[in-house]
């Protein structure tokens, strides 16, 4: 049985009855025991309860009662949203035996649809990085060479798709956590406009600038998903109703007749000679399927990493101060502390990414320095903004790669947080506007490395955006992951 099909081709063989829904997880859970050991997608592994799951669902299909509407899907779920059942460590220590007493709004949805959740992902603690090495459960490999990262943060993510771990994940995306790993893990993977998606049972990192989003082997898949976990919730002030949208019809619309913009800004300095090449090859190719295609300037860009971690490390350094031990934490006595002596013991436990977030959150938060930094970074925000509604005036969309360059060595940037920083200059930019970003596998580098492209639209125009990246999708034949 090949468990590399996608979702449509899933619910046709099960509907079909060619497949039991059994069947498929056991298979499934197979390939997690042959490479688990070799990639580290997964956390925890809730086996016996998809298996129970699976079984009930077959059940359902042959008395022919209501089944949802992914018939028993396996899906994997990155440890930073709540389940319940299932422990939500956020990678950390510091929760590392937290089970959360209820599901988020996005597990719900996709639970009352029938997906099975076979386990949580791994991913940079807290989901502070870029690469998945700052896990307190240690790295997740990259499953087109378990030399290599896979991105991050939401690492366990991109790896339990691409690996053929599980058929969706669900990631969140603050500054391209699920681009990246998407880009070098050669999936697809979407991060949707703000509000779009509920946040409601995601733990908190930066609010104003995180969303959920999904991680797919086709874009199809994506849309299926987005037809169920879009939409507003009364438990998410910051979500909008913006009626039912069918994001799997009309899917194969195409972008004949569309403009899209190529931001030259993301294709200077720094980026891969094959990555450059990659992205002119995409553009080309978008242009065969009658899009016109311009160069866009956005010299906002520039200013975008500063002040993307200034505000994200503010936000951090507010949402972590709960973790202080007595709301959460884990087994530490008191007998012998005074309170502050404690809590600094306590918190001692954070990864270093972490501590260091935190750290400069409180400082461009502090008395003296809110303005200088905090307020400007915000001002740039607010110029980014206004300079990507003047672009959508002019273009459908912007392209651009996903990340400037390949894969890495894991350890090989670790100790180098600004080099690590500047990787997320083509990503953060969808994030502090708030606008819809895609990333889709295109190539494979010489090295054998995965290249993703990012397609960018305006704001709540994710059916469009799909359209542009399943055309995209259209036009590649990759290989096989080799794992």
């Amino acid at each position: 049985m090949d468990i590399g099909i996608s979702a449509t081709e899933y619910l046709s063989l099960v509907r079909n009855g060619e497949i039991s829904v059994e069947e498929f997880i056991a298979k499934t859970l197979d390939r997690i025991h042959v490479v688990e050991d070799k990639v580290h997608a997964y956390i925890t592994v809730d086996e016996q309860n998809a298996l129970n799951k699976a079984r009930s669902i077959d059940k359902k299909i042959k008395a022919k009662e209501r089944v949802g509407l992914f018939l028993g899907m396996p899906i994997s779920i990155k440890d930073n949203i709540c389940t319940s059942g299932i422990r939500t460590t956020c990678a950390s220590k510091m929760l590392e035996n937290f089970v959360a007493p209820y599901d988020a709004t996005v597990v719900s949805r996709l639970k009352h649809e029938d997906v099975i959740v076979l386990g949580k992902v791994n991913l940079d603690e807290f989901a502070m990085g870029s690469t998945t090495e700052f896990s307190y459960f240690g790295p997740s490999r990259n499953p087109w060479n378990v030399e290599y990262v896979p991105g991050g943060s939401s690492g366990g993510s991109g790896v339990s798709v691409s690996a053929l771990e599980c058929m969706i994940s669900l990631g969140s995306d603050t500054g391209g956590s699920v681009r990246s790993p998407a880009s070098f893990c050669s999936v697809v993977g979407l991060k949707p406009t703000y509000g779009l998606v509920s946040r409601y049972g995601l733990v908190s990192y930066a609010n104003s600038i995180e969303q959920i989003g999904p991680i797919a082997r086709k874009v199809e898949d994506i849309a299926l998903v987005m037809n169920v976990i879009a939409g507003h919730d009364s438990h998410d002030d910051t979500t909008v109703e913006k009626g039912n949208v069918d994001y799997v019809k009309d899917l194969d619309a195409g972008v004949k007749g569309k403009k899209i913009g190529l931001v030259q800004q993301m294709m200077e300095d720094g980026v891969d000679k094959e990555v450059s090449t990659a992205t002119n090859n995409a553009i080309s190719k978008l242009q065969d399927l009658g899009a016109e295609c311009i160069p866009i300037s956005l010299d906002s860009v520039e200013h975008s990493v500063a002040a993307y971690y200034t505000i994200a490390s503010a936000e951090a350094s507010s949402n972590l101060a709960r973790y202080d031990n007595l709301r959460y934490g884990f087994d530490l006595g008191t007998e012998g502390y005074e309170f502050k002596a404690y809590v600094s013991k306590v918190r001692s436990s954070f990864g270093h990414e972490v501590t260091r977030r935190m750290l400069l959150g409180a400082f461009v938060l502090s008395a003296g320095y809110y303005g200088k930094y905090y307020l400007k970074a915000q001002k740039v925000r607010a110029m980014m903004k206004s300079q990507i509604d003047e672009t959508f005036k002019k273009v459908d969309f912007l392209v651009a790669p996903t990340m400037p360059i390949l894969p890495f060595k894991i350890g090989e940037k670790i100790d180098d947080p600004l080099t690590l920083y500047q990787l997320d200059i083509n990503t953060i930019m969808a994030n502090l506007t708030g606008i819809p970003a895609i990333s889709v596998p295109f190539s494979i580098s010489s090295f054998g490395l995965p290249i993703g492209i990012q397609i960018f639209a305006n704001s709540f125009q994710e059916k469009s955006l799909l359209h542009a990246a399943y055309a995209l999708q259209q036009t590649t034949h990759l290989p096989e992951v080799p794992l």
